[in-house]
């Protein structure tokens, strides 16, 4: 699995907002796919599956469903993550609460997800604002669970490189930090072909630590599905400056 499809579902409440029309979602959904289909090859599906990471809790592509729900707004026990989260952010970014993608995407029964919450600040958060629903992904891994991840292949130490069968980078800007860590940000047009939910464009970090972990971040503008709790944001919720110093915080990594 790619980086962009790394940061998924956990536990569910039963809590959450109004979604918009299932007949507004597939027309919007329509147009996407139309714009995307002549430019979908099978290699860029499989970079889906063979790019880089996942971080755990990641949730394949839902079946798609014929009605809307309400999704769960903050999983039990995670509100003050929440709260930690807000006063992390700038002003302007919008309301933010903690969501359950596995609740929204899978209709997944509270406490079936296994959780994987490493960093004090892991999770999903819905942003919204003007009338839209975007998303902050936060997911930290230390060095076994990255290993893991790689099955024993080779790193890639050079994120912004276009690797064979995966989908160009753009805009990838890696940078190296005093205490040695390396901090990669990148925009991610989300075109990888049909399929339900249609995700909009986002931003995505990814901060490499010394110690082998990884801190990874999506920047989402939404997406596009009978589930979806809003349109998509014009932008991300964080532009790439405020998503750089959101992701040097220390409270990010700090027990």
């Amino acid at each position: 699995m790619n980086d962009v499809r790394e940061l998924l579902g956990r536990a569910a409440e039963d809590a959450g907002r109004p979604v918009i029309s299932t007949e507004v979602v597939y027309a919007r959904a329509a147009r996407v796919r139309r714009r995307r289909r002549a430019a979908v090859s099978a290699a860029a599906v499989c970079a889906v599956a063979a790019g880089a990471f996942v971080v755990p809790g990641l949730l394949a592509d839902p079946a798609p469903r014929t009605s809307s729900v309400a999704a769960p707004a903050e999983p039990a026990g995670h509100s003050a993550r929440a709260a930690k989260l807000r006063k992390l952010l700038p002003d302007g970014v919008g309301s933010v609460e903690q969501v359950s993608l596995a609740f929204i995407l899978k209709h997944a029964a509270p406490g079936r997800g296994k959780e994987h919450l490493l960093g004090p600040l892991d999770g999903q958060y819905a942003v919204r604002r003007d009338g839209g629903t975007g998303y902050l992904v936060i997911g930290l891994m230390d060095a076994r669970m990255v290993e893991k991840k790689l099955g024993g292949g080779p790193r890639n130490t050079d994120l912004c490189e276009t690797r064979a069968g995966e989908p160009h980078r753009t805009d990838c800007v890696s940078e190296k930090l005093p205490d040695g860590s390396e901090l990669t940000i990148w925009s991610d047009s989300m075109d990888y072909g049909d399929g339900t939910p249609q995700w909009g464009p986002e931003l995505v970090a990814r901060l490499s630590l010394n110690d082998g972990g990884q801190l990874v971040m999506r920047d989402s503008t939404g997406f596009e599905a009978d589930t979806a709790q809003g349109p998509l944001l014009r932008t991300p919720p964080l532009t790439r400056a405020q998503l750089r110093t959101l992701m040097l915080r220390p409270e990010l990594l700090e027990k």
